[in-house]
Parts: C-alpha cells; structure tokens; sequence
C-alpha cells in the first residue's frame, strides 16, 4: 500500500484550521473586531492562524505580523472621507486642473509608445490609464504613502466597520510577501493598503497584476510598465470593451465604476479620459 506523507506546510495549515475551529474566539473572527485598540494583541494570533490556514506560509506569517501595532490615526483617516460627500461639480473642480490635463497629455506623449504596446494588448485606451493615474497620485508626485499596508491593513481589519474586507486584503498582502514579489519593508503605500501609483489594493494586486517590463517581478511601485499595464489587464478582465465609448450608461462605464464605486470619481474618470483622448464619446 502506497503511504501518503503530507507536506510540512500542508501540516501547518491543517493544525491552523483546527486550532481555529477549536478556539472560540477562532471561530468567531469575523465578528472579532472593536472600536479602538482593546483587544488586538489577543486578535494578532487569530488573524495569523487564518492566514496560514488559507495557505500563507507560517513564516511569513509569524514575520510579516510580528512587530504590528494598532494605529489610530488609520481609523481617523477612514472616517473623515468626506469628499466622497460633495456633488459631481465640486469633486471634479477639486481634483481636475489645466495643470492636471495638460500633465497627462504630455504623459501619453512622452510614454506613447509604450501606452501603445499596453492598449494593442489589452484594448484598453492610454487616456483611461492616464486619468487614473493622475488622479489617484498625481502621476506619482504625491508619492505613494509610504506607510506599512501590513500594520494598515490589521488595524482596518480589526476595525468593525469594514472588518471581513480588510481581513482579505491582509491576506492578500502576505500572499505577495510570501510569493516573494515584495518584501514587507518594500510593501509600504497608502494608509488603506493601496499599492503604488496606481493605487492597487493587494486583492487586486494577486489577480491582476502583470510583469509587462519582463524582469521577472510584478512591480507596481517602480516599474511603469507593470502598473499601466496591470491597470490595463483589470480592466479587461472585468469586461472592458475594446473600441466602445465609456460615457455614463454604457458598459465600459460600469467596468470604469468597477474601478472605484463612488460616482463621482467614476464619472470624473470617464470626463478626464475623454479630456485627454481629444474624441468625442
């Protein structure tokens, strides 16, 4: 009979799920979650024996979780999001120059043969790609946070407001550490665990992100290449439409809404592209 000798690594995901479905406070981890610190030393563990128990290798785990702390100005920074809040008119006014338009003409110029490549690939426009940029870091020149997304993202996953969806980017931030795309020193952006100038969440990150320079590495912080293109690949993965308008009502505006959800940000993408893109829509 042929004897069948589990891995050590499967070992250590099994004794993680079990030691989570024995222990109360293991099985209750979704709804583990509070206000303010109380508490989240005695949760760290929890949270690492999912990890593990979702295929994150327990060294990373142990590292990665080892040093974090709750950070309360995280939790301000989420509850004071009021731009969201203003009418399309104020929004745009507020985010959207000359400077801005005139900044991302000169960006599908000066990349153009490269935004080219990205579209003939992924049939997604470069003024698309540009808007996004620009409006989510500026090009790049509001820098990219420069916080740890490991301790961001525990403090938000802690937190009770959005707790099961910041546990899954947690996740997933220790996935790209434990595929070795980023070490956690490296894994540093934007205080709600946005990665790069593009601002991908580490979710999206994993499934989207493409090595488009051919180093060998899914950089989306340093390598331009990388980011517009794995902008470029979710979209056409949640259905992007290759030559088709993308004005409000139509099919790409809803694959621009899949980006960010909020309305006005959705609508200030499409109006900027077009801005940018010179054709009418």
């Amino acid at each position: 009979m042929m004897k069948l000798v589990p891995c050590s690594r499967c070992l250590t995901a099994i004794f993680a799920a079990a030691l989570l479905a024995l222990t109360p406070l293991g099985a209750a981890i979704a709804q583990t979650c509070s206000s303010d610190a109380t508490g989240f030393e005695a949760w760290v563990p929890q949270m690492r024996a999912k990890a593990i128990s979702q295929g994150i290798s327990a060294a990373t785990a142990n590292s990665a979780l080892a040093s974090i702390s709750y950070d309360g100005n995280i939790i301000r920074l989420d509850r004071s999001q009021r731009s969201f809040k203003l009418s399309f008119d104020e929004f745009y006014a507020k985010r959207v120059s000359k400077s801005l338009i005139n900044r991302g003409q000169r960006q599908l110029q000066n990349n153009a043969a490269l935004i080219s490549s990205i579209e003939k690939r992924f049939g997604v426009p470069g003024s698309i790609l540009v808007s996004i940029w620009g409006l989510e870091t500026n090009y790049g020149a509001d820098g990219n946070g420069g916080k740890s997304i490991v301790n961001s993202l525990a403090t938000l996953a802690y937190d009770c407001r959005r707790s099961e969806f910041f546990q899954n980017e947690l996740i997933n931030a220790l996935r790209i550490i434990d595929r070795r795309d980023m070490s956690p020193d490296q894994l540093r952006g934007g205080w709600a665990g946005e990665i790069g100038p593009m601002q991908f969440l580490p979710s999206s990150y994993v499934k989207y992100s493409v090595d488009f320079d051919g180093d060998g590495r899914k950089d989306l912080i340093r390598s331009m290449p990388d980011m517009l293109a794995s902008t470029a690949n979710y979209f056409k993965q949640k259905g992007w439409q290759t030559g088709q308008p993308w004005q409000p009502g139509s099919a790409n505006y809803a694959v621009i809404q899949e980006w960010n959800k909020a309305e006005v940000y959705a609508k200030t993408i499409a109006i900027m592209a077009t801005k940018l893109d010179g054709r009418s829509q």
